[in-house]
């Protein structure tokens, strides 16, 4: 699958829907906000055993099919700047070779084969070499963090002034009768979206997991 060839580039805040939160927002100490939320990834679960997909695979997928509708999505505070870009990409962290953490970054595709072929060659390829895969010259990079060997009950991200990206976490899924469900905690800054976009996000994202075949 090939990568995008489109630039991110900077836009005119004061022209854009965001105009009133850059300026609310971009110089507030804490401009993140963090919604918790559990969802039922039964249906993911399920997919995963039936077709022997990964659950983060499927996970990541979801996040960004849920997130492509948003518009919101498609900018970001960088610096003083707000940049607009016209591809979505998921942030995965792989366990390398060296039994360290790396990072990597698969451009979104609303195929799920080619999205899993995609995920599977490029960890594949950061664990083995232990370098970073960036696509975010390129693309909004949704990050995430995977904490699989605990169960987690909340998680609250940084405020770093460098990522300002949305960032979720998730441990552990949880069997509750014949269901499974698990916590995620999502980050957004704020010039980037309001708590309604946020919500709408998180109802996309539960919509996708439980429609996934």
């Amino acid at each position: 699958m090939e990568e995008a060839k489109t630039m991110a580039r900077e836009v005119n805040y004061k022209e854009t829907s965001r105009a009133k939160a850059f300026e609310l927002w971009m110089k507030a100490p804490n401009p993140m906000v963090t919604f918790f939320k559990t969802l039922n990834v039964s249906n993911l679960v399920k997919t995963s055993k039936k077709k022997k997909l990964k659950f983060n695979m499927l996970l990541d997928y979801c996040i960004g099919k849920a997130a492509v509708s948003i518009k919101e999505f498609y900018i970001l505070p960088v610096g003083n700047q707000l940049m607009q870009y016209d591809t979505i990409a998921i942030n995965t962290i792989v366990k390398n070779k060296e039994n360290e953490v790396s990072s990597c970054d698969i451009l979104y595709a609303d195929n799920l084969d080619a999205f899993n072929q995609e995920y599977l060659k490029s960890t594949k390829e950061v664990a083995e070499t232990c370098q970073d895969r960036d696509l975010s010259e390129n693309s909004m990079v949704i990050g995430t963090s995977a904490i699989i060997n605990t169960e987690i009950d909340g998680a609250v991200g940084m405020n770093s002034g460098i990522f300002n990206n949305p960032f979720i976490i998730w441990g552990k899924y949880r069997k509750k009768l014949f269901r499974y469900y698990l916590p995620i905690f999502f980050q957004f800054h704020h010039t980037q979206m309001d708590g309604a976009h946020a919500g709408q996000f998180l109802e996309n994202l539960q919509n996708e997991i439980n429609c996934l075949k």
